[in-house]
């Protein structure tokens, strides 16, 4: 949900956009980003975290790297001396816009969620009934609110949440003899 402006479209038969594609249709890695979002991760760490042995895991960060959705930053010296090597997620997937890319993003929400306590999850199913402006109203309206709080960067003492926003036609025919429908209406 960025600015139209910003937004990076991804289109087939462009080698760099393919790479970029392929990079960002894994749920796997889009949680490697999501870890990466606002401390900074070595790859022992991503493997702890996400339950990989650390060679796997080398794989998925080197694929994030090489397309430019993840940075190493300065070596520091880890347990007994190792020399470790930091990554740190760039921002530039919240940006990007890709073909396919929605079915990824539920895919990795649902293994995001996996095993949470049903207090813990929050949410809301509405359906709308719209006419074209008022659609785009609320998709901007929608974009902007999202993009405020991204921009202000992260609360230094805040703790971490994710917000998953999906928008989509509604397969809901009126019935006979149905009545225009006003506002929305809650599943």
């Amino acid at each position: 949900m960025g600015a139209a402006e910003d937004r990076i479209e991804l289109r087939p038969g462009d080698p760099e956009a393919e790479a970029r594609m392929r990079a960002l249709s894994s749920p796997f890695r889009l949680r490697i980003l999501r870890l990466c979002a606002f401390e900074s991760r070595t790859n022992k760490e991503l493997a702890d975290l996400l339950h990989v042995n650390p060679g796997t895991m080398l794989h998925h960060v080197r694929t994030l790297v090489n397309t430019g959705y993840l940075a190493a930053e300065p070596e520091r010296s880890g347990a007994q001396g190792s020399r470790e090597v930091p990554y740190r997620a760039t921002g530039l997937s919240w940006r990007t816009s890709m073909p396919g890319g929605s079915y990824t993003l539920v895919e990795t929400f649902l293994q995001q969620i996996e095993g949470l306590a049903d207090d813990a999850l929050d949410t809301t199913w509405l359906g709308l009934k719209l006419d074209q402006r008022h659609r785009e109203e609320l998709e901007q309206r929608l974009a902007d609110l999202v993009n405020e709080f991204k921009d202000r960067g992260p609360d230094p003492d805040g703790d971490t949440y994710s917000l998953f926003i999906a928008f989509h036609p509604d397969h809901n025919p009126p019935g006979p003899g149905a009545a225009p429908a006003a506002g929305g209406a809650e599943a």
